[in-house]
């Protein structure tokens, strides 16, 4: 799951819960896909869903001594607002959130983690990776 229909999480009580269990792929640099696995918690906000969890990935990367490929494992701790662009109850437009940048639930209540995963994922590449500790380089 990387999209959820959340309609019915935004119809229950502030401070209403769900858990989803996360998996499918990102594309990051390059066109790879890099395979994602990992537990995300959707809390019920005043006016949001909260995205807090833990995330695995690995991705493809250079070794910056001896410029082999290999694979990077890394550990994304998520937490993000998704803002609905719709009222669930009456179907009117919701004004933009103020934050530029944020994340948002489409028309559909489907509340996609693809993007966010995938910014996370950039950030945490290290700047120079080595493919091990005592990497000795070309």
């Amino acid at each position: 799951m990387m999209q959820a229909n959340i309609s019915q999480l935004l119809k229950e009580p502030i401070g209403s819960v769900r858990d989803y269990r996360v998996s499918g792929t990102v594309d990051l640099v390059d066109n790879s896909s890099s395979p994602v696995q990992g537990e995300v918690k959707l809390t019920r906000t005043n006016r949001s869903i909260l995205v807090k969890g833990t995330l695995y990935i690995s991705v493809e990367v250079t070794c910056a001594r001896c410029l082999r490929l290999f694979s990077c494992p890394l550990v994304l701790n998520i937490e993000e607002e998704y803002f609905p662009v719709l009222d669930i109850l009456s179907g009117a437009s919701l004004p933009s959130p103020d934050e530029p940048g944020s994340f948002t639930i489409d028309e559909h209540q489907v509340l996609d983690l693809t993007e966010a995963v995938r910014q996370y994922a950039l950030m945490a590449i290290p700047m120079k990776p080595l493919c091990r500790e005592d990497c000795a380089g070309l």
